[in-house]
């Protein structure tokens, strides 16, 4: 084996980091985190519980970037010290420490520079996802909960607020649909690479004879929408109907019609909140869904007149992205950068951060190849 070269490998992690300092632009952030930190110190901040909780969650990020860049830079600062030193008094501990050191800077540092990446529109918009169940049958509706359940954890490792909007659950078990959002800087431009058909393969728990069942789920990211959007929706291109609040298997668990439902007329969108206790919480979430997938619609159409006008006709991603495989063999496959684990439970409890960098890298790629 190779003797590695320590001294080539700090150059090259000083120089990524480089990189990465250039976009994240340390004293920008530290003068961001003043202004937060000042916003947030406002007494009457709390009079607006969304404008608080928005003030909150971009000071926590921006704090986190910050110290994360800044501490980063420190450890790689003191490393050719670490190596001086080990190699001075040929401490075979001290490099074995240097070695560690570098491989976790390493990983650090490509973790950060992900976040390079997602320089799109929307890319630091908060995330709106939904779920729905696809063929298959039960299998699939059992299919859509257990994307519900791995998003909301990957969230909850992650440290982000993650609100249920509206479940409507199918008979027998699973979820028909499900739509949730991401209250986190950056979670559309990390969570959009997760968009299309994700297909499971196991031995369905709900056929008696055991035989192997594949099913599919469609999942949809758009960017929540912000008041500077513009995105009017007149009362005349929408149908608002109310009815009552169902839980698992229809069993009502609401007295009053508290749900919503939306019909955007021109496009035959729909969007149902049935979640929050009030007739008029549930509307205002349904219409700033509606008004999120009315702003990813228009930029979708905005990209294909150019795409046209370019000459350029190849289709985006296609429709099935994942391949979650249990049984005959445990897999779980991206089928567009080619990325796959051995360990599908992992990836069910929230561990899908490598196939997010995967899926960021390969749309950069993807994006520079058609410029």
């Amino acid at each position: 084996m190779a003797e590695r070269d320590i001294d080539t490998e700090i150059a090259e992690l000083s120089q990524t980091l480089a990189g990465v300092e250039q976009v994240l632009e340390p004293e920008k952030l530290r003068e961001q985190v003043a202004e937060l930190e000042e916003q947030a110190a406002t007494p009457n901040l709390w009079d607006d519980t969304d404008r608080a909780q928005k003030v909150t969650s971009r000071l926590s990020y921006a704090q986190a970037e910050l110290r994360k860049v800044t501490e980063l830079r420190q450890r790689v600062d003191d490393l050719p010290v670490m190596v001086e030193l080990g190699r001075e008094e040929g401490d075979a501990d001290a490099m074995a420490e240097v070695n560690r050191e570098l491989d976790e800077l390493g990983e650090l540092i490509a973790d950060l520079e992900i976040r390079t990446l997602l320089s799109g529109e929307y890319d630091e918009r908060e995330a709106v996802v939904t779920i729905r169940a696809g063929a298959g049958g039960v299998d699939a509706a059992d299919f859509a909960e257990m994307l519900l359940r791995m998003y909301t954890r990957w969230a909850e490792r992650r440290g982000y607020r993650a609100d249920v909007l509206d479940t409507s659950y199918a008979e027998e078990a699973g979820l028909k649909s499900a739509t949730f959002e991401v209250k986190a800087p950056f979670a559309y431009g990390q969570l959009s690479v997760e968009a299309g058909t994700h297909r499971l393969v196991r031995i369905s728990p709900f056929d008696n004879q055991g035989r192997r069942q594949t099913s599919f789920a469609a999942v949809e990211v758009v960017p929540l929408i912000e008041q500077t959007d513009h995105i009017e929706v007149p009362e005349t291109d929408i149908r608002i109907d109310v009815f009552r609040s169902s839980g698992p298997g229809g069993q009502s668990v609401n007295t009053t019609d508290s749900a919503v439902r939306i019909t955007h007329l021109p496009t035959g969108l729909v969007v149902s909140m049935q979640n929050e206790k009030s007739q008029i919480q549930n509307r205002a979430a349904a219409m700033r869904v509606l008004q999120s997938r009315l702003l990813l619609l228009k930029r979708q159409e905005e990209q294909a007149q150019k795409k046209e006008l370019a000459g350029d006709v190849k289709a985006s991603w296609g429709d099935q992205m994942r391949s979650y495989v249990l049984q005959p063999y445990q897999m779980v496959k991206d089928l567009r950068t080619e990325y796959e684990v051995g360990n599908p439970q992992a990836v069910f409890d929230g561990d899908i951060d490598a196939f997010l960098e995967a899926g960021i890298r390969w749309r950069k790629q993807q994006e520079a190849a058609s410029s």
